[in-house]
């Protein structure tokens, strides 16, 4: 069974990944539903909270479905709650018979707090695995203000400087290896699926 946590804070609407960080998520998520055979799926969305978008199931359809209303209006309270993505992760995998326990979090890395490693630890201790992808560059991007699809403005900090998010690879391999995982760079979309064949052989 695989569980994606989708990062849908704010910083996902940055540009510097094409068309941009959620969207490019949500096309990493799809490709890789596309190459599954016969495992169930379930979509957590989390930003400042963590939310259950769709409860496991082997609906490939409605899932493709659920992914493509995330947005980053979808959550009110800012920040990344990564663990309580895992947290909440770990609730999906209540079935002894599911021997193949995999959760992909898919995000910037921006904001994780220091507890994340910890609770991915704790999840790996239960059996579940976490495989990372980071989405945005390294170099980052601002964040556009959009109304009707036209960019107004861009995100300012309290003291009108103008917002510049970038990917933060270090907090998401942390993540990784400390629950048997791997971190793959979203933007090589050819490395996450051949990733997540890999991930069938090894569990």
């Amino acid at each position: 069974d695989i569980v994606f946590a989708v990062d849908v804070s704010k910083s996902m609407l940055a540009e510097d990944i094409a068309p941009n960080r959620l969207e490019k998520s949500k096309q990493l998520v799809t490709q890789i539903i596309n190459n599954l055979a016969s495992d169930r799926v379930g979509i957590i969305a989390y930003a400042g909270k963590a939310f259950p978008q769709l409860p496991i199931t082997t609906d490939y359809a409605s899932a493709k479905m659920f992914l493509q209303s995330m947005d980053t209006n979808m959550l009110s309270s800012q920040g990344t709650a990564i663990n309580e993505a895992i947290k909440l992760a770990k609730t999906y995998f209540d079935d002894e018979e599911q021997t193949n326990r995999v959760l992909i979090i898919i995000s910037d890395g921006e904001d994780h707090s220091e507890q994340a490693a910890m609770v991915a630890e704790e999840a790996s201790e239960e059996g579940i695995r976490i495989f990372t992808i980071g989405v945005g560059d390294v170099k980052g991007g601002p964040i556009p203000e959009k109304r009707n699809g036209v960019v107004l403005n861009y995100k300012k900090d309290n003291q009108g400087e103008t917002v510049i998010t970038k990917l933060n690879e270090e907090t998401l391999q942390n993540i990784a290896s400390e629950a048997n995982g791997a971190y793959i760079n979203g933007k090589n979309t050819k490395d996450v699926v051949d990733t997540n064949k890999n991930i069938n052989y090894l569990s």
